[in-house]
């Protein structure tokens, strides 16, 4: 009988813990680079009507730009020059993958969201 409750015991804890692991592991993966630019890859396909061709160059573009925005950008001070001369970089590199991606229309309607 001991035995037996030892082993319940155990496996809740074990059960427990995995659980606690899993739910960690899910919360880092929302915060990567590459998540975040899927969701607002998703968001521009549904508002600008994207290409699989177009897709595919917007996400890389915001993957770079956000990977540039956490390395430069944030967490640093807003008001130094070198992180308002990278933020102006990045954007305007974006703005450019973007206009060269996208058509006319399509990036009216980028630069107004």
């Amino acid at each position: 009988m001991k035995n037996l409750l030892s082993i319940g015991v155990l496996a809740f804890v074990m059960m427990f813990g995995i659980n606690s692991a899993v739910a960690q592991e899910l919360k880092q993966d929302n915060d990567r680079p590459e998540v975040v630019a899927k969701k607002q890859s998703q968001e521009l396909d549904k508002t600008l009507d994207l290409t699989d061709d177009q897709e595919r160059t917007v996400f890389r573009a915001l993957v770079s730009n956000e990977m540039n925005y956490r390395k430069h950008i944030n967490g640093q001070d807003a008001s130094n020059a070198s992180v308002i001369a990278n933020k102006k970089k990045f954007d305007s590199g974006l703005d450019a993958a973007m206009k060269k991606t996208l058509n006319e229309a399509q990036y009216k309607k980028w630069k107004a969201l």
